[in-house]
């Protein structure tokens, strides 16, 4: 299984982007190999993390060339005032059970 990792500060988030970024998701929601996604944000809410899971690469490359995806590549200067993108293989995942996550709902 692979983790896509999406970290950025968000500049200003037009509906262009608001657009695009349904596309994107709902395009990811439907590819075979999706697993699930898990958001996150931090304290002061100045940086977010979408991390995105697949069961195989092939995916993760499926995901990277939808169109709408490339689009937004191309503008992301327009709504990002950063960002950093982390792809990890998943080893392991285990936990107690109590905590629900994409990995485990």
């Amino acid at each position: 299984m692979f983790a896509c990792s999406f970290m950025f500060t968000p500049g200003a988030l037009d509906d262009e982007f608001y657009r695009l970024d349904g596309e994107i998701d709902a395009f990811a929601t439907s590819l075979e190999g999706y697993v699930g996604v898990d958001r996150w944000h931090s304290e002061d809410r100045t940086v977010r993390n979408s991390v995105y899971y697949f069961t195989d690469m092939a995916t993760v490359k499926e995901f990277s060339a939808f169109p709408q995806h490339l689009e937004a590549k191309e503008k992301y200067a327009k709504w990002y005032d950063g960002y950093q993108i982390v792809i990890s293989e998943v080893r392991a995942n285990y936990g107690d059970g109590r905590l629900t996550t994409a990995l485990n709902t």
